[in-house]
């Protein structure tokens, strides 16, 4: 095994010793170095280590990425989060069941601090609302990929807010929202309607033919289009299918007919 490589198996091997006696060396974090940190967070955040309590003295001004996908955390750890201006990349998708901690209040505090932000995961964020998206989508005008499936409180304000304000998303989810056929249509003919490539939309109860439509008209870019158990669409999307997507080729369709 080359030196470099042991190296890196070794520093892994303190890291996790370090995690797992956190509450013993908590202070010693801090004067760390970045690139230490960098490691340390993605340790932590793997094993669900980074809580409400030890995020300030693990974070740094140089973070991009930030995981907190299997982490117990609230609004108060995203408070902490605005010192890290140079922030690409933030997941706080709930892997177990809903997450009732985060809320637009938190939402809203990234957003302001975050304006380099170009994902943001915030899958079954039961509490967010409109005016978590408005903030994101006013401040983090980089934004290429969002995720606010089964944020249930998310309506069509959220799609206009986005549509009008962030030109360069690529991917955006709002499966199991209260979107209907009218937000879809602001947000893909909107200022993104050229660079959107993925959208997923199941689940929703709202959107009817009309969405589809408008997606396979506006988006020429688009290459995966989700609208399954959305009840109130029929066979007439597979027919505007048939009919707009022409040479596009598609890499994944999912829809329910009723």
């Amino acid at each position: 095994m080359s030196c470099p490589r042991r190296v890196s198996r070794l520093l892994d091997l303190c890291l996790w010793c370090f995690m797992e006696n956190i509450s013993r060396y908590i202070t010693d974090i801090k004067p760390l170095p970045p690139n230490i940190k960098d490691r340390l967070i993605k340790t932590m955040s793997s094993q669900g280590r980074i809580t409400d309590s030890n995020i300030s003295e693990i974070l740094h001004p140089e973070v991009q990425v930030l995981d907190l996908q299997g982490c117990d955390i609230s609004d108060a750890a995203l408070l902490h989060l605005r010192n890290c201006r140079k922030l690409k990349k933030l997941n706080l998708n709930s892997s177990k069941g809903n997450r009732i901690s985060i809320t637009s209040a938190g939402i809203k505090a990234v957003a302001l601090s975050c304006s380099h932000l170009q994902e943001a995961s915030l899958k079954r964020c039961y509490k967010l609302t409109d005016e978590g998206v408005l903030a994101l989508a006013l401040n983090c005008r980089l934004l290429k990929v969002i995720d606010l499936g089964g944020c249930l409180s998310i309506t069509d304000a959220s799609l206009h807010a986005l549509g009008e304000n962030c030109s360069l998303l690529q991917s955006v989810d709002f499966s199991a929202t209260q979107v209907s056929d009218s937000g879809v249509v602001a947000l893909v003919s909107g200022s993104c309607a050229k660079k959107l490539e993925e959208i997923h939309m199941g689940h929703c109860t709202h959107v009817t033919d009309k969405a589809v439509e408008a997606v396979l008209t506006y988006c020429p870019q688009i290459r995966i289009l989700l609208f399954h158990e959305c009840p109130l669409i029929t066979d007439h999307s597979r027919e505007v299918l048939e009919q707009l997507v022409g040479q596009k080729k598609l890499k994944q369709v999912t829809w329910t007919v009723y």
